[in-house]
């Protein structure tokens, strides 16, 4: 070789070189082994936590995602709300609190990675668990199985966020936040039941997740046959005793659930800071690498994104951070602490297996080494009832009943998860804005014959009519009394029973108001029973059957539904039994309030108003008023304790469902941290609304003039609704 082409071909390589250089310096990856995950070239030890973009404003996200990192947190979980993405066929919705690239960003800005859960499906207490409502209608379709209507329908979105995030370079391999997805969700034990059709939607999934090339892993969480390379994890309040399915998989815990959901009629849950601390340490000494906590930040159903069974507008989920962004303590300090203590012990903790030694009855030490000489040990007494004294290393340590002690250094202890140091929060709600000047607008309940277009001589099902374009559907008929029904004499009315498939159904007769059935929190489904009025001649009946969201969890989404299916009889006449089931019915959608978008500031004045409180207490009733905001950035919410149940919006701005008439009903009392967490433990507000206080983000409020409308479906007294600010 002349000494020409020697220059020549050591200039090529030396220009390879630096572009291997600089391609590497933007570029990062993301591989793993039964002992941790590794990034560029680093063992870590993960501590996520879940905040969902659409169930906080834009203007939250860098406050509680720096909130998230001064807590500890390496890593931001969150799920991809393909309904509020898509809610028609192939129009997307990537703006306000739906700004997933936005989100992202900020996570990477503040210095964090994410892990994305794709899905779709997604559960979360979310409507329709995330599923648009369009799919539903797919003709051949059946959800979350080996049908090809729904796998071209679902791969069609993955592929969307994928390519969306691969485009504004937010992979790990491309040198962005995401450091793993996820394809599915808690899929086991629907493909349990399912069977071979399930095990073949699974395998298909796993490939073509993997086949879409992100180069970051993809995992499935509670899916014990996750196909290679998907890595399975675990969900639960302890994930100790979980193993991947293959010994080359790193431990994962996609939740550990810091509380539990909220639903109207239910309790309000609590989870001690203790006993989440205890399981973060039993997990991590018992070969963990990933935890994330779900939730970190739960946030607000806002407008109607709630499921059903009854979920509350709020998602506080006793997070680390609360429904308005407020440290949630002593949780989110005794986490934090914890956290610090992790990251101490991580050299040894990412070098080798644990050694498990007995230390009594119910006590063991774990203990973790280095080649380099890092050591780290967690002791632990799993007894929930007493301390013990243990030695290790020739010296003595007090464990507290159910706590673990951490020895970074295998020296020193520098935490207990039962010592807690931070202060406990001391909530208040202060009314900074009452007595609201009310104005209000009554809907008097349809009947057929009111110019409705819709028409049938059988019972539809709502979901169908509504499209879940409104939580209610008006069931309307006509029912001809005789003038010699022996009813009319006797004064004994009829009967009327009229079976729903759920949640709520008020019943009218003649524009009057006859009765309201609602179901309970096992069971949505209700039936009315009641005697009606009825006169000679045409008599109205009109039922309003409501849908307090759509369910989220389950086998087989496309064939679930709701409203009056029926029957609907009318005993007690000469005839005996009518069964109306069969007979023309007329429908309409939602309130005459709805159409004209009355919870809107353009739509609010197409009415007449009343000034007067006339209306105080009465049912299907729309309240409006204007305040100017309190000056501050304290975070605010309504004080609904004074209403029945119904819808409220500030600016257009849908806050959600309210509905603290239905109080919550369990088993509150003492609260241990000590011993096996369940949420039928540390239950609270027993006797008191579900939910009495309703999120107002600040942003959604201008300085003055602000629209605040509520439409109070059973009948309330507005003049105890009062803003107030939260601090803690």
């Amino acid at each position: 070789m002349g000494i020409k082409k020697i220059r020549s071909h050591f200039l090529v390589l030396f220009v390879l070189v630096l572009s291997s250089l600089a391609f590497c310096s933007v570029r990062g990856s993301v591989s793993y082994d039964g002992r941790s995950f590794i990034i560029n070239g680093k063992r870590r030890i993960l501590i996520s936590g879940s905040i969902h973009y659409p169930r906080s404003t834009p203007q939250m996200w860098p406050g509680l995602i720096q909130k998230a990192k001064d807590g500890g947190l390496d890593v931001i979980q969150t799920y991809v709300f393909w309904n509020g993405h898509e809610p028609s066929p192939g129009k997307y919705n990537f703006e306000g609190r739906y700004d997933l690239v936005k989100f992202i960003k900020l996570a990477q800005k503040a210095g964090l990675y994410v892990h994305l859960r794709i899905g779709p499906y997604i559960c979360g207490e979310w409507n329709f668990g995330g599923f648009p409502i369009w799919l539903k209608y797919v003709p051949g379709i059946e959800f979350r199985t080996n049908n090809q209507p729904f796998k071209v329908a679902m791969q069609g979105f993955v592929g969307k966020i994928v390519n969306m995030m691969k485009s504004e370079k937010l992979f790990e391999s491309q040198g962005g936040p995401i450091i793993m997805s996820q394809i599915e969700n808690e899929y086991g034990p629907v493909e349990w039941e399912i069977g071979a059709q399930g095990k073949a939607y699974t395998k298909w999934a796993g490939q073509m997740a993997v086949g879409l090339k992100t180069g970051v892993p993809w995992i499935m969480c509670k899916q014990e046959d996750a196909p290679d390379p998907i890595i399975d994890t675990c969900n639960g309040y302890y994930c100790e005793n979980f193993h991947p399915n293959k010994p080359y998989k790193p431990k994962m815990f996609t939740e550990l659930w810091t509380g539990w959901y909220t639903q109207f009629g239910g309790p309000v849950h609590r989870r001690p800071a203790e006993d989440i601390a205890f399981s973060v340490a039993r997990f991590i000494q018992n070969n963990g690498s990933f935890v994330n906590y779900y939730m970190y930040h739960g946030g607000t159903n806002f407008g109607r994104t709630a499921a059903a069974l009854f979920i509350a507008t709020s998602y506080d989920y006793d997070a680390p951070l609360d429904e308005y962004g407020l440290p949630n303590e002593p949780k989110y300090g005794h986490l934090r602490d914890l956290h610090k203590v992790i990251k101490l012990a991580e050299p040894a903790l990412v070098s080798s297996y644990p050694a498990v030694t007995s230390l009594g009855n119910n006590q063991e030490a774990h203990v973790f080494r280095s080649k380099s000489g890092a050591c780290a040990a967690f002791l632990s007494n799993y007894n929930p009832q007493s301390s013990v004294k243990v030695t290790f290393w020739n010296k003595q340590h007090d464990l507290p009943p159910w706590s673990i002690s951490i020895l970074p250094d295998c020296k020193t202890v520098a935490y207990n998860t039962a010592k807690v140091s931070s202060q406990s929060s001391r909530i208040k709600m202060t009314p900074v804005v009452g007595g609201f000047s009310w104005q209000s607008y009554i809907e008097e309940s349809p009947t057929s014959g009111d110019g409705d277009t819709l028409v049938a001589n059988r019972l539809w099902e709502q979901i169908n009519v509504t499209r879940d374009s409104s939580d209610y559907l008006w069931y309307m008929t006509d029912v001809n009394i005789a003038s010699n029904e022996g009813f009319l004499k006797s004064g004994k009315y009829p009967v009327l029973t009229v079976m729903s498939a759920g949640h709520v159904l008020h019943v009218f007769v003649n524009g009057q108001s006859t009765g309201t059935v609602y179901g309970g929190l096992d069971n949505p489904k209700v039936t009315y029973t009641g005697s009606v009025k009825l006169r000679a001649g045409t008599n109205k009946i009109s039922l309003l059957n409501v849908a307090v969201g759509l369910p989220n969890v389950g086998p087989h989404f496309e064939r679930w539904n709701t409203g009056v299916l029926g029957p609907v009889l009318l005993s007690g006449l000469n005839e005996g039994t009518k069964d109306l089931t069969k007979q023309r019915w007329s429908y309409q959608v939602g309130f005459k309030g709805e159409s004209l978008s009355l919870n809107t500031i353009s739509g609010s004045s197409s009415v007449e108003w009343e000034a007067s409180l006339s209306a105080k207490k009465q049912p299907l009733t729309w309240y409006k008023a204007t305040f100017n905001a309190p000056k501050g950035n304290d975070p605010l919410a309504l004080d609904m304790s004074s209403m029945g149940k119904g819808q409220i919006w500030i600016n257009g701005e849908g806050i959600g469902r309210h509905w603290p008439a239905y109080t919550a009903h369990g088993s509150c009392g003492g609260c241990s941290y000590a011993g096996t967490y369940s949420e039928k433990k540390c239950q609270t507000s027993c006797g008191q609304p579900s939910q009495r206080w309703y999120h107002v983000p600040r942003s959604w409020l201008r300085p003055t003039g602000n629209l605040v409308v509520v439409f109070e479906e059973w009948g309330g007294d507005p003049t105890g609704i009062s803003l107030v600010r939260r601090t803690n």
